[in-house]
């Protein structure tokens, strides 16, 4: 029972003591005067009485009512009926002075009534006073309320003979019941009536109309985000003009968060002068007047609901966690059925006769059913979930937070997490947590409707009818007697504030109410108190979590026979069969990855604990620490599954012994886990154990021994946390114990006992209050020693724990709980921040860890009631328990030293090249993935190979790692990644932790330029100095002071190979003695050289790549003896000397340029003016370019004493140059460096008269100019006039006589505006193209539009409008850099012209390489998924962008020489990307650079003799080392890759040739990529010795020599679709998006390391299939491979070379010597082509070739390297058609298989029944054996073959003779593995046959069809 009011209040306006102008509130009586003893009067009435503040008004305001809600210091909310009313104010009143405003207030209240009675309505200035009738009262029944003010307000105002003072003291004495659902009628003596209803249940809030009321003004999706803000701790803040609503809605929310109670600010109205409250930083619920909205918006973290406008903003910064899938929208669309019934039918055709709608109460109460049900679906199970740590004298109960998560599946929800950790859930479990209590509505939902609401979920009209059902008992609860009796209260009449009321209100007689109030008191203390026992119960708990949990279980499936893995290795493990563990071992780490395989393998470890010991040997202990270990690794810290808790007790428990007193314990080996480090996990564990131990204090001896045996338990009664396993509910492995009649949980226990605990005895209290108190004592110093045993280290000095653990460090600062977003973990913090950890830098581990447990202590021993005495006793023990420990571990540590160690994997050692020798002898070294997601097991699958555990080995040629992957499960494969020392970019030091966790600071990053990264940390063996020594060792190699340290050079020379380089001189003949005798021998073989020099011509096919024969062999003999003179530039020597130096000298370029035609090395006149061109020595001694080779081709007319001074004119003087000549146009492409600036000027500027005094700059222009005469004149002179050689001429000839070629134009327009204009002007596409290659624009305006013409093009070719600039014709075009010629307007009257186009420069490519390198060997993983990140990296390089404006302009320069006009390539210095665009155009447009030899010619005409700097550009040596790495070759060459893709058939060499060249021209192994030009290599000597030395077996040189000497074993340089049209040239399309990453960039083979070092690469072979000696079935040969681990090609060759392959076995096999593959392909080759000529039958020789070439070249682009491409060539041949008639390749095709094959066709082609493998027992004395059977019915006969394809048959039975077919019987000798089943006999009229089949059902098959053919017979 309670009072109905405890406090009546009148309040009135005052002014405010300040003079302001608003007033403020008064209190002019309050009843009782004195407090109530229970209840103090609550401060600060005035205030909320007017919320917005005491103001005057100019009119009478109608009376209102709210309710506002004050919160007292012990969190008891006070309810404050406020009735306002206005009353007149007097004129003087308002100009009071402020000292004596007390007194005239009081005399306005009494003695003004007789003044106003009679008084006029007022003037105008006439304000009123607002005065406030207040009740206080601890119930909220706002009804009663506003009816009991309304009386006192009608009496006063409508002035009823009834006395004030009579109704406000029966007000104050009106006691009701508070629940029960009683109903109490009431009367204040005014002749009213008021019934008042008590809920039924006063845990359930009481809601009215409140919670539907908010819904209709904010909506759903609103009302939900404020249930999750409020839910997860937010501060939400209402506005409304309506203080009711404020109170209502306020009042709806709180309803909705039942059965939580909301314990943080709850202010529904908030008065004006005090919402500084909003800025509070703690959590609220707050409603304030929307007059105050703008005070609102300036705060950043509040939401924001207004109720008037049904908007919730949510700022920002301030993110609420939505409620988990599928609750969120389960909930919503059950919400919307109840607002909006009207919705599902919306759509109806004939929707039913509309339903009637609720009513707002009733809707109210579905809306409140709604959150109740989702709470339980929530909460489900949560009392699984509790621990009962006391029971007496208070329940005190802890809820096992990790493992409600866990067991939901849940763990990562935010919403969830919130909720559990805030203060509403703290309440929740203290309250509802006691197991015996009264029990409510949430409580049945909760335990009994769980299985119903999970069958409902897809049923929403079931849904709705329970949501129904649930609200009818909510609408009960609050009405428990629906047909009550009016209400009978009277009210004031219609407008009565507007009349004048008969006086102010009056002042009240105190005594006369107190009076009142004293006798109610009295009579109450003489009655007896009438209280209603409650009824209280035990709380069910509701079916287990494990029950709940089924729908989101579905993480890791593991099956049963995953499980029966792990069980079957632990029972290995324990009876000693160690080899069948281990084979095991990798499947049970596997299925550890599981929840359920963990709990498996804990449950299985304890039944191998006796006595709380299991001691192990050596290998059992390493496999089950193992195993934990695996266990531990995936548990999060707060082990939300139980796996850690399950293990806890067994790491004490498994041990081995050292020695003699020495135990080494499982837990020093379990240490690296996050979760030890947790304080929640420790928490959790200690208060299961205390429940586990308490339960068993209260249960009888009896029933104490069975529950333990039901859970497993075997551990006795010191360490009880084998009963955690079945107490601690997470684990979920106690259902099947749940069963057992006698198992009672804890919480049954405790609610018995709280039962009983009235009924005892105090002592027997007492007693039981100690008991429990010393059970949390034991136990705390149980877990103290625990938490000792997993937190020291083996070795306490070392300061890991620390840093690197996630925990000590860290906690000590941080907060025992987790990182709440609330005040909740205040408690904990306390203890934090004591002694901050942040000084202790002493890494003091002993230290640390006391204070850990130390805090532990307290804080368990806090919530858990242990008296002080024993606190104190505890912290006293803590230091001892962790000393003793420590001392243990010292001895422990001394021995498992001595321990042999764990073994290790045996170092690899790597294969070496002849000649290379290690440096450095394996380090032991981890390798780790390196964000190449396939070494890892990425998405293309395969298994984790990287991390791998080995050994780096330095040599002189290369960094070599060889190792084993760390996952056990991959197996043991071998993990090879190297790399040429010579080819490392980039060296730095990183800092990682190791796949096992350990911290080894020493990691070394390499990066190579062959796309290789070897990230490896060194194992702790490998001391610092060690890695150090290493990288200098590197850095030398890599670096060599001298270019004669290289590899390549050191490689058998005089001194002793694998010592570092030598820094001394000469030691044996060095090179430079070869090359001081020159004069000499070049003398002795002046004879030769005439011979041979006759015109070149390309090997047919029976000679090519075979040695040429001894003439062309160029031999030269080298003298030992030393002649003086030497080798100079300025040496002066005799014409017949100096045509032998050119002689020996030039090789690659002569040999072309006789080829070409371009000249030859007589000087008779006779030849030379028949002949435009000259071989000219002028260079001979490199006196005029260093750079060139000795030899250079010039037109005729030029003296070589001119082209000294032209030489001046260009750049490193490497003046115009004749390269190539087109055999069909007869134009010429030149080469050159860039044009010094003061030649160009001189030259190029209009030609006005020169100046008088010309300087020498003038006169070298003029040489300039002539020699560039000259050139044009040597020219063949077509004066065609149709401007085909302009080059809008040529553009638009071109594009008209080659429409249908779709390779015919390489077009992409500059801009949009191009594209319209693309019809009216053709050209500008190709010159557009090259203007806007790329992100740098190209050719500048004014040329660009002179170049593209201004009119269309004629049809006929003929010159466009008269109008265009250059009627001549261009017979020369200059490519130039458009920076060079900036300025410069060339003389339209000159017959060249200048194409200025802008291109990058080396640095670009450099730092483009550098972004390129990273992109496909990234060093860290991926941060997007797939490949998207590795092509925004490949974009961000600009890499394919180079390639692309590369083969741009060697299109453009190829078209121009194709249409007659000559070209000067003229770009930077003349050797990077001159040399590039030349060597492509050259490429293009002549067939013969793209066989093997003609590429070589290529590569040493272009690269090596005309000077591009290898070694500057690879940075060779120390010199080199700033400038960097730039890779100008291999761009060249993966320009050459992407032609290849595109024409495929026009390539003799394979895509992996120029791989290799990539790889060999960085890696230093030969000669031939090293210097900067030929001069440098004639001065060390190279290129002599290498032709010296060509016939010996020494290692090769030349990079040359070596493809060649490969080719002859292998065709893998050879590209089978080669099938070239004559003097065909290509255009290929450049646009990026045809061009494709080179697969060089992105490949690797861990198998054996990169590919390129052929002798390397080629492992073991594999052994053919044989017959087991055990007689069973042939082992398969299917093997898996793995990407990025096995080299495809090799693993899976193509179709021909398997072929080759074959067919050389066969040889090998026949005794035959065996034949070349090259030889016997072109035998295929021509007996394919006379079958097709056969087969056609005089039809057009090349119909297919010539009708659509360009079509069938692009075809080509899918038939590249695969098996089908290969056969396909087969009938695509050089110069052959596949046959026009359609049967001519059929018949080819059988002819020519029909010789291959021809060995294999079966003799026996009659009709066979059935066959298959059978073994037969030979006759009398001879052995079983496995035979091929055919069954032949046609014969009637039954076969038998050696095997399967023998065409010879070895013997037959005649079925004719056969009598039975019966079952039979193993005999000695039969085949072991097979089944008794499988044997048969066939008796014979002859003998019994003895058959088995390889299983039972073929034998069956087999006797059913011998048996079928005997009953056709």
């Amino acid at each position: 029972m309670a009072r109905l009011a405890d406090y009546f209040v009148l309040v009135a306006f005052g002014p405010h003591p300040r003079g302001s102008a608003e007033g403020q509130g008064q209190i002019l009586q309050r009843f009782p005067e004195k407090d109530w003893e229970d209840n103090p009067f609550p401060q600060g009435i005035e205030l909320f009485c007017q919320p917005s503040g005491w103001q005057l008004c100019p009119e009478r305001n109608p009376p209102t009512f709210f309710v506002a809600v004050l919160t007292d210091i012990n969190s008891e909310r006070h309810y404050c009926a406020c009735l306002t009313f206005w009353e007149p104010v007097e004129p003087t009143q308002e100009g009071l002075c402020t000292e004596d405003t007390a007194e005239r207030e009081e005399e306005a209240g009494e003695g003004g009534p007789v003044g106003l009675s009679t008084a006029a309505p007022g003037p105008p200035g006439q304000l009123f006073a607002p005065k406030t009738l207040v009740l206080v009262s601890r119930l909220d029944h706002a009804e009663v309320f506003r009816n009991s003010l309304g009386l006192l307000y009608t009496i006063h105002v409508e002035g009823l003979n009834v006395g004030l003072e009579n109704v406000v003291g029966n007000l104050l004495t009106c006691i009701i019941p508070l629940a029960g659902g009683s109903q109490r009628t009431i009367s204040l003596g005014a002749g009213d009536r008021q019934v008042i209803q008590t809920p039924l249940s006063d845990s359930l809030p009481i809601s009215r109309c409140s919670v539907a009321l908010l819904f209709r003004q904010l909506g759903i999706t609103n009302v939900l985000s404020l249930f999750c803000a409020a839910l997860t701790e937010h501060k939400v803040l209402f506005l409304s003009r309506s203080y009711q609503r404020l109170s209502d809605a306020c009042r709806g929310l709180l309803a909705l968060l039942f059965p939580l109670r909301y314990s943080f600010t709850y202010v529904p109205i908030l008065p004006a002068q005090l919402l500084e409250v909003l800025s509070t930083p703690t959590p609220f619920i707050i409603g304030v007047n929307a007059a105050f909205q703008a005070e609102a918006q300036e705060l950043l973290d509040v939401i924001v609901a207004d109720l008037d406008g049904g908007t919730v903003t949510v700022p920002e910064c301030v993110h609420i966690p939505p409620l988990p899938e599928p609750l969120q929208s389960q909930t919503h669309s059950i919400l919307s059925m109840v607002l909006d019934p009207e919705l599902e039918l919306a759509d109806l055709a004939f929707p039913p006769p509309t339903t009637s709608t609720s009513s707002l109460k009733m809707q109210d109460k579905e809306l409140r059913a709604v959150f109740l049900r989702l709470f339980a679906q929530l909460l489900q199970g949560y009392r699984w979930c509790l621990h009962m740590v006391r029971i007496h004298p208070e329940p005190v109960i802890r809820f096992h937070k990790a493992a409600f998560l866990g067991q939901r599946g849940l763990v990562e929800d935010d919403f969830l997490m919130k909720v559990l950790e805030g203060m509403a859930f703290a309440g929740f479990v203290s309250e509802r947590g006691v197991p015996y209590r009264p029990t409510d509505l949430f409580d049945e939902l909760v335990a009994h409707e769980v299985a119903r609401m999970r069958a409902d979920d897809s049923h929403p009209q079931r849904v709705l009818r329970h949501v129904k059902e649930l609200a009818e008992q909510l609408y009960k609860n609050e009405n428990p007697y629906p047909a009550v009796a009016m209400h009978k209260v009277q009210r004031p009449g219609e407008a009565s504030h507007l009349r004048r009321a008969p006086r102010p209100f009056p002042r009240l007689d105190e005594g006369m109410v107190q009076w009142i109030v004293d006798q109610a008191t009295a009579k109450m203390q003489g009655a007896p108190p009438a209280v209603k026992a409650e009824k209280r119960t035990t709380v069910p708990s509701g079916p287990p979590m494990t029950a709940i949990l089924e729908r989101s279980s579905g993480l890791h499936g593991n099956s049963a026979r995953r499980l029966e893995v792990v069980r079957n290795c632990i029972s290995y493990v324990f009876e000693g069969k160690m080899l069948e563990a281990k084979k095991l071992l990798p499947a049970v780490l596997r299925a550890l990855k599981g929840r359920a395989a963990r709990r498996c393998l804990a449950q299985e470890l304890h039944l191998h604990v006796q006595q709380n010991r299991a001691v192990l040997d050596h290998q059992q202990f390493d496999f089950v620490v193992r195993m934990m270990n695996c266990c531990l690794q995936d548990c999060t810290s707060l082990d939300e599954h139980g796996i850690a808790a399950a293990l806890l007790p067994l790491v004490t428990a498994f041990c081995r012994k050292l020695s003699p007193g020495v135990t080494q314990f499982a837990y020093s080996c379990v240490q690296e886990h996050v979760v030890w480090s947790t304080p929640q996990f420790w928490e959790a564990m200690f208060y299961g154990d205390v429940q586990t131990h308490i339960r068993a204090l209260y249960l009888e001896p009896a029933e104490d021994r069975d529950p333990s045996q039901v859970c497993g338990d075997s551990l006795g009664p010191r360490d009880g946390a084998g009963l955690a396993l079945a107490h601690v509910r997470p684990l979920g492995q106690v259902g099947e114990a749940l069963t057992q009649e006698d198992e009672r949980s804890a919480l049954d226990v405790a609610s018995e006992q709280r039962r009983l605990w009235p009924t005892l005895s105090r002592e027997k209290q007492q007693e039981l209050v100690q008991k429990e108190e010393s059970t949390v004592f034991s136990q705390a110093i149980h877990y103290a020693s625990r938490m000792s045993y997993l937190l020291l280290p083996l070795d306490s000095s070392k300061s890991r724990l620390l840093r690197e653990r996630a925990g000590l460090g860290d906690l000590e600062s941080a907060s025992n709980s987790l990182v709440t977003n609330s005040m909740a973990g205040s408690v904990a913090e306390s203890y934090d921040t004591e002694s901050g950890f942040e000084d202790a830098e002493t890494c003091d581990v002993p230290g640390a860890v006391v204070r850990f447990i130390n805090r532990f202590v307290d804080k368990v021993c806090t919530e858990s009631g242990v008296t002080s005495d024993h606190l104190k006793g505890l912290h006293v023990m803590v230091p001892d328990i962790v000393q003793m420990h420590i001392e243990t571990l010292e001895a422990v540590q001394r021995e498992s030293k001595r321990l042999p160690p764990i073994q290790k994997p045996k170092l690899l050692r790597p294969r070496l090249l002849p000649g290379e020798e290690c440096v450095l002898d394996g380090l032991r070294v981890y390798l780790l993935p390196d964000g190449r997601e396939e070494g890892a097991g990425g998405s293309r699958g395969g298994p984790a190979l990287l991390p791998a555990e080995g050994a780096v080995f330095l040599t002189t040629y290369r960094v070599i790692f060889t190792g084993m992957p760390t996952d056990p499960l991959v197996g043991e494969q071998v993990v090879v990644r190297s790399f040429p020392v010579a080819a490392l970019t980039k060296e730095e030091r990183i800092n990682i932790q190791t796949p096992s966790d350990q911290y080894l600071p020493d990691g070394l990053q390499l990066r190579s330029c062959t796309f290789q990264l070897l990230k490896m940390v060194f194992d702790e063996e490998v001391g610092s100095d060690s890695a150090e020594l290493f990288r200098k060792q590197l850095h030398k190699l890599r670096y060599p002071p001298d270019i004669r340290g290289t590899f390549a050079l050191t490689l058998g020379s005089a001194h002793t190979p694998g010592r570092p380089p030598r820094a001394t001189k000469d030691k044996g003949p060095s090179f430079r003695t070869l090359s001081r005798n020159l004069m000499k021998n070049a003398k002795r073989t002046i004879g030769r050289q005439y011979v041979t020099r006759k015109k070149y011509s390309p090997p047919s096919w029976e000679h090519r790549g075979q040695p040429p024969p001894g003439d062309q062999e160029d031999e030269i003999s080298v003298s030992e003896e030393l002649e003086p003179s030497t080798l100079t530039p300025s040496l002066a020597l005799k014409p017949s000397d100096r045509m032998t130096m050119s002689s020996l000298v030039e090789r690659a370029c002569c040999r072309d340029y006789q080829r070409l035609g371009l000249g030859t090395l007589s000087s008779s006149l006779s030849r030379a003016k028949s002949e435009p061109f000259r071989i000219s020595p002028v260079n001979r001694m490199y006196a005029i370019c260093r750079s060139y080779p000795g030899l250079l081709i010039v037109p005729q007319s030029v003296q070589d004493n001119a082209l000294q001074r032209v030489s001046r004119c260009y750049r490193q003087n490497r003046f115009p140059v004749v390269c190539w000549r087109s055999g069909r146009s007869k134009a010429v492409l030149l080469r050159s460096g860039g044009l010094h600036g003061k030649g160009v000027v001189g030259l190029f500027k209009a030609q006005n008269a020169p100046s008088p005094g010309q300087s020498q700059a003038d006169s070298s222009s003029l040489e300039q100019e002539k020699y560039l005469q000259a050139v044009v004149s040597s020219m063949p002179r077509y004066a065609d006039a149709s401007g085909r050689n302009t080059l809008s001429g040529f553009s638009s000839a071109h594009m008209g006589s080659h429409v249908p070629s779709p390779r015919a134009r390489v077009t992409t327009l500059s801009n949009p505006m191009a594209a319209l204009a693309s019809r009216r002007t053709a050209p500008r596409g190709k010159w557009g193209s090259v203007r806007a290659g790329g992100r740098s624009g190209g050719l500048s305006t004014d040329v660009g539009t002179r170049l593209a013409g201004m009119g269309p093009p004629q049809a006929n070719g003929a010159p466009p409008d008269p109008g265009f600039l250059r009627p001549q014709r261009a017979a020369l075009y200059i490519i130039g850099d458009k920076a060079q010629l900036k300025g410069v307007r060339p003389d339209p009257l000159q017959q060249w012209e200048l194409v200025p186009i802008e291109v990058f420069e080396t640095r670009q490519v450099k730092g483009s390489f550098k972004k390129l390198l990273k992109a496909c060997v990234p060093s860290y993983p991926a941060t997007e998924p797939g490949s998207a990140s590795f092509l925004c990296s490949l974009e961000d390089s600009e890499w394919l962008i180079q390639i692309h404006k590369l083969l741009q302009v060697s299109v453009l320069v190829v078209e121009l020489l194709d249409s007659g006009s000559s070209v000067l390539v003229s770009l930077e210095d003349g050797w990077d990307i001159t040399t590039q665009v030349v060597s492509l155009v050259q490429l293009l447009s002549d067939p013969f650079y793209r066989t093997l030899e003609g590429f070589r010619l290529l590569v040493e005409k272009e690269w090596l003799s005309f000077g591009h700097r290898f070694s500057h550009r690879g940075a060779h040596t120390l010199a080199g080392q700033s400038s960097g790495f730039t890779p100008v070759f291999l761009q060249f060459l993966d320009c050459v890759h992407q032609v290849h893709l595109q024409f495929p058939m026009e390539f003799e060499f394979s895509p992996f040739y120029l791989k290799f060249l990539g790889y060999h021209h960085a890696s230093h192994r030969f000669r031939t990529f090293l210097l900067d030009s030929d001069y440098e290599r004639i001065e060390l000597g190279l290129l002599y010795e290498e032709k010296g030395e060509r016939r010996g077996q020494a290692a090769c040189r030349s990079v040359w020599e070596y493809v060649e000497r490969l080719s002859k074993r292998t065709p893998v340089f050879y590209n089978y679709l080669y099938a070239p049209e004559d003097a065909e040239v290509l255009r290929p399309y450049s646009n990026v998006s045809n061009l494709k990453v080179w697969d060089f960039y992105t490949e690797e083979t861990l198998a054996e390391g990169p590919p390129y070092d052929w002798e390397l690469a080629q492992g073991p072979p594999e052994p053919p299939e044989e017959e087991r000696p055990d007689g069973g079935a042939p082992q398969s040969r299917r093997r898996v491979v793995w990407p990025c681990y096995d080299s495809c090609p090799r693993a899976q060759p193509d179709a021909i070379s398997q072929l080759l392959e074959e067919l050389q076995r066969l040889e090998t096999e026949l005794g035959r010597p065996p034949e070349r593959w090259k030889d016997a392909w072109d035998r295929v080759k021509a007996a394919q082509r006379l079958e097709g000529r056969q087969d056609e039958r005089g039809t057009p020789s090349s119909l297919l070739v010539s009708s659509v070439p360009h079509h069938r070249r692009s075809l080509g682009v899918y038939l590249q390297e695969g098996p089908v491409g290969s056969t396909l060539s087969l009938s695509l041949d050089s110069d052959q058609s596949s046959g026009s008639s359609a049967s001519g390749p059929r018949q080819a095709a059988r002819r020519s298989t029909s010789t291959l094959y021809s060995q294999f066709r079966t003799a026996e082609s009659e009709s066979r029944s059935y066959e298959g493998t059978l073994y037969k027992k030979g006759a009398f004395m001879k052995p079983w054996k496995a035979r091929w059977f055919v069954l032949d019915k046609t014969k009637h006969q039954l076969r038998y073959y050696d095997h399967r394809v023998d065409t010879e048959c070895k013997g037959f039975i005649d079925l004719a003779e056969v009598e039975a077919v019966a079952p039979g019987t193993p005999t000695l000798g039969a085949p072991k593995t097979v089944d008794e089943k499988a044997f048969f006999d066939v008796k014979t009229t002859r003998r019994v046959y003895n058959f088995c089949a390889q299983d039972v059902p073929s034998a069956q098959q087999w006797v059913d069809q011998i048996q079928s053919c005997l009953s056709d017979a």
